[in-house]
């Protein structure tokens, strides 16, 4: 190699840097390699690891940065080394699960705050702290960090502390006090107060994780819609494994299966080193959605091998219902619920599951009072979800002995699932609604009920739901709903913007270029779009887009 000027090595570096801040991280890697080749630096070393970062190549990431830290130690700079290592702490946590190493790295970036008095640097440190211990003693140190931060100016690290906050209050059982903080970081980071890109990312991720610890599934929704624009301009704020799974699990229970399953393949991807409990939750939750589907054979493949993880026991748990093994069900339930006692959310959905196992064997009067307890401690936390799904088991256990009470608690449990937006279980609510209005004659009732959890199971694609449906349907009478006529409308925004450029008679590698995609992810697009609108060949699907042009109302 020969010899490069000072000058000419300093130009890719800061070309980077404004390619990073410009979020542009195809050519912030592309630049910081550039920078690589003439002198490897620590600037450009941590540079090209952020980047990797966000092009969601996470191994490759941590190896840049671990690589950066050493080479800020060497260059006698403390101050970006904590920088380096604090992130270490949080991607190995989050993405690979690993937390002997984040707390390695945490503990690195400690020792040098108080070596060097980097007094600047505490708070952050406090930050993530804050997370490695209890709710309560971590509700201390994210306060002491806000005061770090406002004392400071600082106003990513008062975000950071504020999402702390909310989260170790949630995780104590308080709520509405810890939402409230976590709103609020929320608004400033996506309002762009912040100065530092991984302000969204980690606001976006603890607000995930909270709301789906405490099933606040409406809450998540409506922050998942103000993302939106950050995710159309920048990529998706959800980038650590963990994270990417909590937000394709409320998808999933919003009826938004596609978005969903694409999410957790990304999940998949990114974890695919990580250790195994990380992706046993990935797993987990993509078998949830084949259940859904009415796929429960693919679903127990998935689990295969996963019954010692303590987040996949719901989903073997509902596999082994559902193939008949109940006592199987119950004793792993029952075994993990010792474990996790029933105080905490996950501890009452094992608890649920518990009165399904009742139902199968024949013990209402026990279904009857899970449910009951299950709502009452749902009121308690002001978690409707669980009031939902308790008031639905006391319905069920109910239906043979007290009709009255019966219909009252699955119209409790009806209301509930669609204020919560959740389709799936509001149409299964309908379904069980349907079958206790023809246990008591009311026939024209019932067959509406099912008729309209019938078109739900349809849209989703709840193929096991929809048979169990149209069967009930034909007992009273009826034939059942049309099939759902297949329309643009059930196709993503990314799938219209590729049909819009097949109808352009661009080829697959020309959508790829066109929209910062791999060819890979263009044929399945493709493939979609073909199923989805019901056509046999990418002619058609070409035709099709023309027709929607035209059909499309003019301004």
């Amino acid at each position: 190699m020969g010899v490069v000027s000072g000058d000419e090595a300093v130009v890719p570096l800061a070309e980077g840097e404004q390619a990073l801040a410009a979020w542009d991280w195809a050519a912030a890697r592309e630049l910081f390699g550039a920078a690589l080749a003439r002198e490897e630096t620590a600037e450009a070393l941590a540079g090209f690891g952020e980047a990797q970062f966000w092009l969601n190549n996470v191994r490759e990431g941590i190896q840049w940065r671990e690589r950066a830290y050493v080479a800020f130690r060497r260059q006698g700079d403390p101050a970006r080394a904590v920088d380096v290592a604090l992130w270490l702490c949080r991607t190995y946590l989050a993405s690979l699960g690993n937390a002997a190493a984040a707390r390695g790295w945490l503990a690195r970036a400690r020792r040098l705050v108080d070596a060097h008095h980097l007094e600047a640097l505490r708070g952050w440190v406090l930050v993530s702290e804050a997370a490695e211990v209890s709710p309560v003693e971590g509700e201390a140190l994210a306060r002491e960090a806000l005061q770090h931060a406002r004392a400071g100016g600082d106003v990513d690290l008062e975000l950071w502390a504020l999402g702390a906050l909310g989260d170790r209050l949630v995780a104590q059982g308080r709520i509405t006090e810890g939402a409230g903080y976590l709103d609020e970081a929320m608004a400033g980071a996506l309002g762009g107060e912040g100065r530092h890109r991984d302000t969204v990312v980690f606001t976006s991720c603890t607000t995930m994780i909270s709301c789906v610890s405490c099933a606040e599934f409406e809450r998540a929704v409506q922050w998942i819609g103000a993302t939106d624009a950050f995710t159309h301009r920048y990529g998706s704020p959800f980038l650590y494994a963990e994270c990417r799974v909590l937000y394709a699990t409320v998808l999933l229970a919003v009826g938004k299966w596609q978005q969903a399953e694409e999410e957790l393949r990304a999940a998949l991807e990114v974890c695919r080193n990580a250790l195994p409990a990380l992706r046993a939750q990935a797993l987990a939750t993509l078998a949830e959605l084949r259940l859904a589907q009415g796929r429960p054979e693919e679903a127990g493949r998935l689990v295969n091998g996963l019954d010692d993880q303590p987040s996949a026991v719901p989903t073997v748990a509902r596999i082994h219902l559902a193939r008949g093994r109940a006592a199987n069900a119950e004793a792993m339930l029952r075994r993990w619920l010792a474990e996790t006692g029933d105080d905490s959310i996950d501890g009452l959905l094992l608890t649920e599951l518990l009165g399904e196992v009742d139902l199968v064997q024949a013990r209402p009067e026990s279904a009857e009072e899970r449910g009951r307890a299950l709502a009452e401690r749902g009121a308690t936390f002001g978690c409707d979800l669980l009031v939902a799904r308790g008031e639905r088991l006391r319905g069920r256990a109910l239906t043979a002995r007290d009709v009255d009470r019966a219909r009252s608690a699955l119209d409790t449990a009806l209301a509930a699932f669609a204020r919560l937006g959740m389709p799936l279980e509001e149409a299964r609510t309908r379904l069980l609604l349907a079958g206790l209005l023809a246990g008591r004659g009311e026939s024209e009732a019932a067959a509406h009920e099912a008729g309209t959890a019938l078109s739900a199971f349809d849209a989703l694609g709840a193929n096991g739901d929809r048979d169990a449906a149209e069967r009930q349907l034909r007992e009273l009478g009826g034939r059942g709903a049309p099939s759902r006529p297949r329309t643009s409308s059930s196709l993503t925004r990314r799938e219209h913007e590729v049909l819009a450029l097949v109808g352009e008679g661009l080829s697959n590698p020309e959508i790829a270029e066109r929209l910062y995609i791999s060819r890979r992810t263009v044929e399945q697009h493709v493939a979609r779009v073909l199923s989805k609108l019901g056509l046999r060949s990418r002619a058609e699907a070409a035709a099709e887009a023309v027709r929607q042009q035209w059909q499309a109302p003019r301004s």
